[in-house]
C-alpha cells in the first residue's frame, strides 16, 4: 500500500496548526502576547496551506471514497459529514477571532478564542482519523468527485 502524498502533507498541516494553537494558549496564559500573537498567526497560516492543498487536490485529482467495509460505510459517512461540519465551523471561528485579535476587539476575542481553539482541536483529530480510515486502515476507494465520495455511486 502506498500513501498519497498530498493527504499526507495536508493532514500534516492540520496537525501543525493545531499544536501551534496549543502552543499559542500557553503563551496568551503565561502573558507572552507578542508570542502568542505570532504563534497564532502561525497556526492560521498552516490551516490556510492545508485548505489550499486540499482544494486544490479536490479541483485537480478529486477526493477517495471509503475502501473500507461496507458495513462500516455509513459510520465513516456520518463521521465525515460531523467532520466537515466542525473544519467549517472551526474556520469561520478561526477567522473572527484573529480578526478580534489583529484588531484589539479583545473582549470579543477573549471569549470566541477558547471556543475556536477546542472546535480546531476537535477538527484536527477528526481529520487525523478520516485521514487514517481512507489512507492507513484501510485501502482508499476510487477518487473521484467530492459528492460521489460522501455519497457513493
Amino acid at each position: 500500500m502506498s500513501v498519497p502524498i498530498l493527504p499526507t502533507i495536508s493532514t500534516f498541516f492540520i496537525v501543525l496548526s493545531a499544536i501551534l494553537v496549543a502552543i499559542g494558549w500557553v503563551l496568551i496564559l503565561k502573558r507572552k502576547v507578542d508570542a502568542h500573537k505570532k504563534t497564532m498567526l502561525a497556526a492560521g497560516v498552516s490551516a490556510l496551506l492545508f485548505f489550499i492543498i486540499y482544494v486544490s487536490r479536490t479541483v485537480f485529482i478529486g477526493n477517495t471514497s471509503f475502501g473500507g467495509p461496507d458495513h462500516l460505510k455509513i459510520y465513516y459517512t456520518i463521521f465525515l459529514v460531523f467532520h466537515i461540519m466542525l473544519a467549517t465551523t472551526g474556520a469561520v471561528f478561526g477567522i473572527i477571532s484573529i480578526y478580534t485579535g489583529l484588531k484589539d476587539k479583545l473582549p470579543r476575542h477573549r471569549k470566541i478564542g477558547p471556543v475556536t481553539s477546542i472546535i480546531w482541536f476537535f477538527t484536527a483529530i477528526t481529520g487525523v482519523a478520516v485521514y487514517l480510515l481512507l489512507y492507513i486502515l484501510y485501502e482508499g476507494g476510487d477518487t473521484t468527485s467530492m459528492i460521489k465520495a460522501i455519497f457513493g455511486n
